[in-house]
């Protein structure tokens, strides 16, 4: 009998989307947790040798995404010479922030802004951070699911006005833009910025058939209204900071 407190380790198998059997009830074991086994088959990857840095890149997107996941990679193939690498990062897209303008040869910049909420008219949650720092390029990363969405769609649309517009909104509030001056465009206002805007969703809807363009149609009003009331909310509490980057923004100069 298992002793109090353990619970019933169960396996089941797989080959090529097929059960091999019905699962199984192995041995007791303490605590809980899910483990899975993967060998390639080479008939379908066309090689059976997996790669520890793509593997390893992945896998540490993938915990930058979901707030306080650990991941650890260990690849033993190298007779003594095992790698091991462990991901786990507990600011989520802050800190995936923080990472890519480190990456980006900026210094660690202490104000990232970042924000999450539910949106039940788009059925799923969305998590977004950003910062302004360093070159005039802007760097700007979409997740869709966890899945990199590399032509955008509406999530990346309705982040990327929004910020816009709520910079503007600042600049006219405190008089670094007159009256008759335009508004400021989405491209001057992304000078600079590094940004993650993650969304995980019910059901996805790509345009195209590289599934890299996210399409769905509620995530854009969504997203921007999030970012445009915290992003607001930012530039309240950070009174100095936002007038910094709001006026470095509206004479184009580049952010320290």
């Amino acid at each position: 009998m298992p002793r109090y407190g353990a619970r019933a380790r169960r396996t089941h198998e797989y080959a090529r989307g097929v059960a091999v059997a019905p699962p199984a009830v192995v041995e007791p074991v303490p605590g809980n947790g899910t483990t899975i086994a993967f060998w390639p088959d080479a008939e379908i990857f066309g090689t059976a040798r997996c790669s520890f840095p793509v593997l390893a890149e992945r896998f540490r997107q993938v915990a930058f995404l979901d707030r306080g996941l650990r991941i650890s990679l260990t690849d033993e193939r190298p007779a003594g010479e095992a790698r091991a690498v462990l991901f786990r990062f507990p600011d989520g897209v802050r800190d995936f922030v923080a990472a890519l303008d480190a990456e980006a040869g900026a210094a660690l910049h202490p104000n990232v802004i970042g924000f999450e909420r539910e949106d039940p008219r788009m059925a799923g949650t969305m998590e977004a951070a950003l910062l302004w720092n360093g070159c005039r390029e802007e760097r700007m990363r979409g997740f869709a699911n966890s899945l990199a969405t590399a032509q955008g769609g509406t999530h990346v649309d309705g982040f990327r006005d929004r910020v816009a517009a709520a910079v503007t909104a600042y600049a006219r509030e405190r008089g670094l833009l007159a009256a008759a001056d335009p508004d400021l465009r989405a491209d001057r206002v992304g000078a600079g910025l590094t940004a993650v805007v993650s969304v995980k969703l019910d059901r996805l809807e790509f345009l195209g058939a590289t599934r890299g363009l996210l399409g769905n149609p509620d995530v854009r009003v969504c997203v921007g209204e999030a970012v445009r009331e915290y992003l607001g909310s930012w530039f309240e509490g950070q009174p100095e900071r936002a007038a910094e980057v709001v006026g470095r923004i509206v004479r184009g100069v580049p952010q320290d």
